[in-house]
C-alpha cells in the first residue's frame, strides 16, 4: 500500500509530491533501527566528551537533521526537493563526521568527504535537469516517461555510485569512516551509504533503458568493487580502515544483486529478477545490522585501549568480554556464515546466478560464471580478513602495553544485543524477511508476482539453522552437566616448548597475512620500512609494513600533487603587496574592456 501527500512549494519547484511505497518503507525502517542503535550507543560513547559539551550538543542536532533528511529522501518525488534533501544530508553528514575537529587528519577527510559529496549533487543535478528539460517537469515519475539518450540516466546512476561508494568512486569511504566517531561510522557505513543504493533502484524501478545491457555494467563494476574492497580491507592495520574498505565489499555484493536483477528483468525470466532484487535488499539491510555492530565493538576497542592500530592490540577477550563476542557474532555474519543473517543475502545473490548460467546463452553462461566465481573470491577472502582481525585483536595476548581495557556497562552493549538478536532470527527466519521484502521486490520491473518461489529455498536452510544451533545448544548442555560439582583446574597455556614466552612469538597481523600481502602487492599497494640486520649480534632493528589504495594514489592523489606543484609556479602573483593586486585588477577590467570591443 502506498502513502502520498502533495506539498505546493512555490512556481519555481511546483507541486513536491510524498509517496511512502513498499521500497521507501523498507529502506525507512532501516534508517529508523541504524539511527536509533546509534543513538543509544553513542549517549554511552560521547560522554567520554565532557570537556567538550557545547560540541557534543552541536553534534545531536545535526545527528537529528541527517536522520530527518534521510527518511525525507526515501518519499519526496520532486528532483529539485530531492536534491535538496540530498545537500542537508551531504552537510549534517559532514559536521558529524568533523566532530573531532581539533585533529587535523579528521579535517581533511571530512573535507574530502564534503568534495566527493558534492561531485555527486553535480552528478546528479545535471542528469535530473536532462530529463526535466524534455519532459517538462522536476517530478520523480517522470524518468520513466524519459525516451531520449541514456546519459541523464547515467549521470544519475553515477552520482548515486559516489554517495555508495562503488569502486572507483570509493576513496571517501576509507577517510570517513576512521575519522567519525564511532556511532557515526556505524551509521554512515550501515546507512548514509545506501541512500546511494536507494537511488539506485529508485531510479530502475523508473527507467525504461536497456535493463539487460545496465544489468551487465552494474553486475562489472560491483563485482570489481566487492573484490578490491575485501582484498584492500585484509592489508589494513587500522581497524575501522579496515571496517570501511569491507563496506565497499558489500555495496558491491548488493550491486551484484542489483546487476542479476536486471538482467532477469531484461531477459524475461521473473525468477532471476526476483532472486537479484530480493538478495540486494536482504543485504541492505544485513549488512546495515552487522558493519554497524562491528563499528560500535570497534569504538569499544577504541575507547578501552586508545588505539586502533591492530598490531599494538591482542588479548582483549580476556579484557573485554561481552564486546568480543558481538564482534565475533558480526563477523560471521559479514562472511556470510550459517546460521547468522548475511548468509541468506549472499545464497539469494547466488541462486540468482545459478539459474542465470543454466538459462544463458554462451556469452551470458561466461558472465554468470565469472560472478559466481568472483562472490566466492569474496566469501573466501573475507574470512581470511575477519580470523586476521578478531585473532589479532582478541586472542593471545597484549602485543604493547596498551592501558588496561575494562569492559563497559550495558547502556553500550544493549544496542549490540539488538543488533545480533535481528541478525540471528533472519538467519534462523529467513522466510520472514523475504515476504517483509516481497513489497519492495514488486517495485522492480519483471519480478514475480508470487516471492515463494524464491522463498521456499529458505525453508529448508531455516530447518537446517535451527538444528544445527540446538545441537550446539544440546552439547554445551551435555558439557555442563558432566561437569557438574567438578573443580576446574587452570594453568599456564603450553608454549611448545619455550620457558619464557613473550608477545614477540604470536601472530602478527602482518605476518598472518605476508603471503597474500606479497602476492598482490604489486596490485593494491603496499611497502615495508625498516633496520636492515647485519652481523651475527645485530643492532637494534625496526620493521614497519604500510599499505594504501593504489587507484587513489595513482588517480587522484598523483595528478592533484602534478596540478598543486604547477599552480604553485605562479605564487609570486600572492606576494602581500596591495598595489600588485591593484595592478590585477586594473588589467582584468583593462581586458574585459578590449575583449568586448573586439567580439562585440
Amino acid at each position: 500500500m502506498d502513502f502520498s501527500f502533495l506539498l505546493h512549494c512555490g512556481p519555481f519547484i511546483g507541486d513536491v509530491r510524498l509517496v511512502a511505497d513498499s521500497l521507501s518503507l523498507w529502506f525507512m525502517a532501516i534508517i529508523c533501527l541504524v539511527f536509533g542503535c546509534g543513538l543509544a550507543y553513542g549517549i554511552g560513547y560521547m560522554k567520554h566528551y565532557g570537556e567538550y559539551r557545547p560540541h557534543v550538543r552541536l553534534h545531536w542536532v545535526h545527528y537529528a537533521v541527517c536522520f530527518l533528511s534521510m527518511l525525507a529522501l526515501c518519499v519526496v518525488r520532486n528532483t529539485l526537493a530531492f536534491l535538496v534533501c540530498w545537500e542537508i544530508m551531504a552537510l549534517s553528514s559532514f559536521m558529524l563526521i568533523i566532530f573531532e575537529s581539533w585533529r587535523k587528519e579528521v579535517v581533511e577527510a571530512g573535507i574530502n568527504f564534503f568534495i566527493q559529496s558534492h561531485i555527486s549533487v553535480a552528478l546528479l543535478s545535471v542528469g535530473f535537469i536532462a530529463i526535466a528539460h524534455q519532459t517538462g517537469s522536476y517530478d520523480f515519475e517522470n524518468i520513466a516517461k524519459y525516451n531520449g539518450s541514456a546519459w541523464p540516466i547515467v549521470l544519475i546512476l553515477a552520482g548515486f555510485a559516489v554517495k555508495a561508494g562503488f569502486v572507483p568512486f570509493h576513496t571517501w569511504l576509507p577517510k570517513a569512516h576512521p575519522a567519525a566517531p564511532a556511532h557515526i561510522s556505524g551509521v554512515m557505513s550501515g546507512v548514509i551509504i545506501k541512500i546511494g543504493i536507494y537511488g539506485i533502484l529508485r531510479t530502475i524501478s523508473l527507467t525504461t533503458i536497456d535493463l539487460e545491457a545496465a544489468g551487465y555494467v552494474i553486475l562489472a563494476v560491483s563485482a570489481v568493487s566487492a573484490l578490491y574492497g575485501v582484498m584492500l580491507a585484509i592489508m589494513q592495520h587500522n581497524l575501522k580502515r579496515l571496517l570501511a574498505y569491507h563496506s565497499i565489499e558489500n555495496i558491491g555484493i548488493i550491486g551484484m544483486g542489483i546487476g542479476i536483477g536486471c538482467i532477469g528483468a531484461g531477459t524475461a525470466n521473473p525468477y532471476i529478477a526476483t532472486a537479484g532484487f530480493a538478495g540486494a535488499l536482504l543485504h541492505t539491510l544485513n549488512h546495515a545490522l552487522f558493519k554497524s555492530s562491528l563499528f560500535f565493538t570497534a569504538g569499544n576497542v577504541y575507547q578501552a585501549t586508545h588505539t586502533l592500530n591492530v598490531e599494538k592490540l591482542g588479548g582483549l577477550a580476556k579484557r573485554l568480554p561481552v564486546t568480543a563476542l558481538f564482534f565475533l557474532l558480526s563477523s560471521v555474519a559479514i562472511c556470510g556464515l550459517p546460521p547468522m543473517n548475511g548468509f541468506i543475502s549472499e545464497m539469494s545473490v547466488y541462486l540468482g546466478m545459478f539459474r542465470w548460467l543454466g538459462t544463458a546463452d554462451a556469452a551470458g553462461a561466461v558472465g554468470a560464471a565469472f560472478a559466481i566465481i568472483a562472490l566466492v573470491l569474496v566469501g573466501g577472502l573475507a574470512i581470511l580478513c575477519f580470523t586476521k582481525a578478531f585473532g589479532i585483536v582478541f586472542l593471545g595476548t597484549p602485543r604493547t602495553d596498551i592501558p588496561p581495557a575494562k569492559e563497559f556497562g550495558w547502556s553500550r552493549h544493549w544496542p549490540l544485543a539488538l543488533s545480533a538478536a535481528v541478525m540471528l532470527s533472519i538467519g534462523l527466519f529467513p522466510q520472514l524477511y523475504v515476504n517483509l521484502a516481497a513489497g519492495a521486490i514488486d517495485c522492480f520491473p519483471g519480478t514475480a508476482s508470487d516471492t515463494m518461489d524464491v522463498a521456499r529455498w529458505t525453508v529448508g536452510v531455516s530447518r537446517a539453522a535451527i538444528a544445527a544451533v540446538g545441537l550446539i545448544a544440546l552439547l554445551f548442555a551435555v558439557r555442563a552437566l558432566a561437569n557438574r560439582g567438578k573443580k576446574v583446574r587452570e594453568g599456564e597455556t603450553w608454549g611448545c616448548g619455550y620457558t619464557a614466552p613473550t608477545s614477540r612469538i604470536q601472530y602478527t597481523a602482518t605476518s598472518y597475512t605476508r603471503t597474500y600481502a606479497e602476492l598482490f602487492s604489486g596490485i593494491l599497494g603496499g611497502g615495508n620500512r625498516g633496520d636492515e640486520i647485519q652481523g651475527v649480534f645485530p643492532d637494534e632493528a625496526s620493521f614497519e609494513s604500510d599499505s594504501y589504495d593504489a587507484l587513489e594514489r595513482n588517480f587522484i592523489e598523483k595528478p592533484l600533487n602534478g596540478y598543486r606543484r604547477f599552480m604553485d609556479k605562479f605564487s609570486f602573483l600572492q606576494n602581500g603587496h596591495l598595489q600588485y593586486y591593484i595592478l590585477y585588477g586594473i588589467v582584468c577590467i583593462v581586458l574585459a574592456v578590449v575583449l568586448t570591443l573586439i567580439f562585440a
